[in-house]
């Protein structure tokens, strides 16, 4: 079977230092992309090429390396295989004669090229789809008046799919070349050296200065700079960046591990998503970003949110918060359904993008069809300068900083915020009353200090989480607004324990999956006090009436053990009631001993289909 590269981490550098130990410390931080097989690849001073791969995690990479395995220019890989099963031949570097490369994407006509080539008489040492675009780039480079920079371009001309990739070779020292389609590269300016990567964290420590490629843009890197041009040969012009995360941000802090410390960051992180934001004087929002002025936000007649996992998740719940201050009907949809279904784009409409990376591909795609077809979209992003940022015609950055962890946490508390504030906008340029507003401005500013009370009692859900822990699987039913919180609790719990956990609307509960209920099946309710509570109280009755195990979230004891929330503004209430779910689901991964930042089978950013 064909393996991919897909999902990982790319690292490289060129410049007068020995680049193998900047390669593995970037691989290192890198390894939340991927982690079933490690690689890096160097240019010895004597114009040889040293490589070094090996299935499992970068320390096994690392592991006993030759002191003198040392060179510049470099390059470096972090595998998460979606295809076939990770080994020493299928991890990257690939090398073809001089040339190595590392790729992420996936090259869609690489069977074809392959027996293109095998009956040229090339032989291939793995099953990958990237070791095609290796022999391809060699081959371009076999003619000694074609530069490494043009031999990609014209191996790249010949590739259909995705790519993010980086190529050396030890005939042509003192260059790497990287290339973008659909999967991130970014640049880093050096004093006298430069770096590139799949992802800023690997770059942090090193320089402040970035620059983004767009797809289908290739770069020439030396120690002296860069030069950036099309696949069309034609040169392109690019403006650096300011890097906005130090090394300090990609390190645990002191907590056991990043989703601990990324929880426990969530009341800075809302502060900092509100700073700037509320506007006391008209008790409505400030969002400069979202190029959208008043004339035509009262325009808008439907909403339409998309995103994948725990981002349509929070979609749900701004699609929520939207109709409820806004009253503009709104809804929320996989964004990896959304593009398939050939969707009728109105251009009454607005459409939200959300994307913790703004590289998930499945989103980006649905945004670059959105545009296609003329709608406007906005796009919610925790990373600057990323391809679904640069496509959307506007948005709200979520400044939750870095998120390393799997499992996503402050990023969907913060995305919760952002949709708070754009209804909350909405609203007041409709109908949202100025005491309204006023009502949910405040309950913003409260919700760090309530968040903060949330954290101080992990110890008594990290009890419920080892109880919870003892079963093989979980009900959660939230009604209404606790329907989405309902669904990313279920999410992280199956995320980081391998528990199998369900979520349901709390009203669906007796129209079939009541039949599960048993003193075997725990389940989570959201049960907020607010309108609706009489009826979740029922629903709560039939499952104890059935010898079924409830713990509840909520405002006030409702079960037999329920975890207590701060009260908010009942529109707002669903960011609360989400960070106990958090809390509980990395304690009973925790007690059944799981390597909670990196989930078996899932990576962090998902940049291919």
């Amino acid at each position: 079977m064909r393996s991919g590269s897909n999902v990982c981490g790319i690292v490289a550098y060129v410049g007068p230092q020995d680049a193998t130990p900047i390669l593995f410390e970037g691989l290192q931080r890198l390894e939340y992309r991927g982690y079933d097989s490690a690689g890096v690849a160097v240019v010895g001073k004597s114009g040889q090429l040293r490589v070094r791969k090996a299935k499992g995690r970068v320390r096994d990479a690392a592991e006993g390396l030759p002191a003198r395995f040392k060179g510049a220019p470099g390059i470096g890989h972090t595998r998460w295989a979606t295809h076939g099963e990770p080994s020493d031949a299928n991890a990257h570097p690939h090398v073809s004669g001089t040339v190595a490369i590392v790729h992420n994407g996936v090259i869609e006509n690489a069977d074809e090229l392959r027996a293109k080539l095998t009956a040229d008489g090339v032989e291939f040492a793995s099953e990958t789809d990237s070791e095609v675009l290796a022999h391809l780039i060699a081959a371009a480079a076999a003619d000694p008046d074609v530069d490494l920079a043009e031999a990609v371009r014209l191996a790249l001309t010949r590739i259909v799919g995705t790519y993010g990739i980086a190529v050396v070779d030890a005939s042509r020292p003192g260059v790497c070349v990287v290339a973008r389609n659909g999967s991130p590269v970014v640049l880093g300016l050096g004093d006298k050296e430069m770096y590139a990567a799949s992802d800023v964290s690997a770059l942090a420590g090193h320089t402040r200065q970035v620059v983004h490629l767009d797809d289908g843009e290739i770069a020439a890197l030396t120690a002296g700079g860069y030069r950036t041009f099309t696949l069309e040969a034609r040169a392109t012009t690019k403006e650096p960046s300011e890097l906005d995360a130090d090394a300090a941000s990609y390190d645990t802090g002191g907590h056991a591990t990043f989703m601990a410390k990324e929880i426990h960051e969530q009341p800075e992180v809302v502060e900092r998503a509100l700073r700037g934001r509320l506007d006391p004087r008209f008790h409505t929002a400030h969002l400069g970003g979202l190029n959208l002025d008043p004339r035509d936000a009262r325009a808008i007649r439907r909403v339409k949110i998309i995103g994948c996992g725990t981002a349509y998740y929070s979609g749900q719940l701004g699609a929520q918060l939207i109709e409820e201050l806004a009253r503009i009907p709104a809804d929320a949809e996989p964004a990896s359904e959304f593009r398939y279904r050939n969707p009728v784009v109105d251009p009454d409409t607005l459409y939200v993008a959300v994307s913790q990376s703004g590289e998930t591909y499945d989103t980006l795609a649905a945004v670059q069809e959105l545009r296609r077809k003329g709608g406007r979209v906005l796009g919610l992003v925790n990373v600057v300068g990323s391809a679904i940022a640069r496509e959307c015609d506007g948005g709200i950055y979520l400044h939750a900083g870095p998120e390393i962890s799997v499992a996503s946490t402050k990023t969907f508390t913060a995305t919760g915020v952002a949709f708070a504030l754009l209804a909350l906008y909405l609203g007041r340029i409709r109908d949202l009353s100025p005491a309204d507003g006023a009502r949910i401005a405040a309950g913003l500013r409260a919700l760090p200090g309530q968040i903060q009370e949330i954290l101080d009692r992990e110890a008594e859900i990290a009890t419920l989480a080892a109880e919870l822990a003892a079963h093989r699987a979980a009900f959660f039913i939230g009604r209404v607004r606790g329907f989405p919180v309902a669904r990313e609790g279920a999410q992280k719990l199956k995320e980081i324990s391998y528990l199998h956990a369900e979520a349901y609307p709390a009203s669906e509960l007796k129209h079939g999956p009541l039949a599960l209920i048993s003193p075997d099946l725990p389940t989570v309710a959201v049960v907020p006090d607010d309108e609706l509570r009489d009826k979740n109280l029922t629903t709560l009755g039939e499952i104890r009436a059935r010898k079924g195990r409830v713990i509840a979230v909520g405002h006030s004891a409702v079960a037999d053990d329920t975890i207590v929330v701060p009260k908010n503004e009942p529109e707002l209430d669903p960011i609360l009631l989400t960070v106990p779910l958090q809390i509980l689901a990395y304690h009973a991964a925790l007690s059944l001993g799981h390597d909670i930042d990196r989930p078996r089978n899932l990576a962090k950013s998902v940049t291919v289909e």
